[in-house]
């Protein structure tokens, strides 16, 4: 996303690849790893989701996913096979590009902004973390305009708000009608087990 304060944002679940078929490119699950995440940074699932999605989807055979081996340059998308094909890239982008051009990750968490979220530029890439800090801004963005999550994602996107925001919650909006809902609950908020591991994902063919 570019010059944006709190930037964005998408399958930390490949995991959830598996759950998943075509009958369900209509109206896709939240994924459960998200649903945790969400729920422990009080956050609804849906619009962590779709922000994910709006941020780093790419086609899969079972329709389209977030991607986390994803980088923004500038406003323009970049998509990697594996981590290390992504983070390798990424040391070259940051030779030439000012932080605050580079998106990275499954949620397209910008460096400049918020890269004080992660130890290192390899650890931006990993699912969890990059979700977690996603999770962190969306509701710092909430917190500071309490009453709308639609308008929230628009502050994810482009704090000073305005067309870009709007355009972004456009976005966002078409991305939650895809999505399947009516599982989910609210009142349940608890914080992923201590001993989750992050399994790599698969190459896409």
């Amino acid at each position: 996303m570019g010059n944006h304060r709190f930037l964005s944002l998408p399958i930390l679940c490949l995991m959830a690849l598996g759950e998943l078929n075509a009958a369900d490119k209509l109206t896709l699950p939240v994924p459960e790893l998200y649903r945790r995440i969400a729920w422990g940074n009080r956050v609804p699932p849906e619009m962590l989701f779709a922000i994910a999605l709006a941020e780093s989807a790419r086609s899969s055979p079972q329709g389209e996913r977030p991607w986390p081996w994803s980088i923004n340059v500038a406003g323009r998308s970049y998509r990697y096979s594996t981590r290390l094909e992504a983070w390798k890239a990424l040391q070259k982008f940051v030779k030439y590009h000012p932080l605050k051009r580079i998106d990275v990750g499954i949620a397209q968490v910008n460096l400049g902004w918020n890269g004080q979220r992660f130890t290192s530029t390899w650890q931006a890439f990993d699912p969890y973390t990059n979700l977690q800090s996603a999770a962190q801004i969306l509701r710092k963005c909430y917190d500071l305009k309490p009453g709308s999550w639609m308008d929230a994602s628009g502050c994810y996107h482009h704090p000073a708000g305005g067309k870009p925001a709007n355009r972004y919650k456009t976005i966002i909006t078409q991305r939650l009608e895809s999505l399947d809902s009516e599982a989910i609950s609210y009142q349940v908020y608890y914080r992923p087990q201590a001993n989750f591991v992050w399994v790599e994902p698969r190459r896409l063919q």
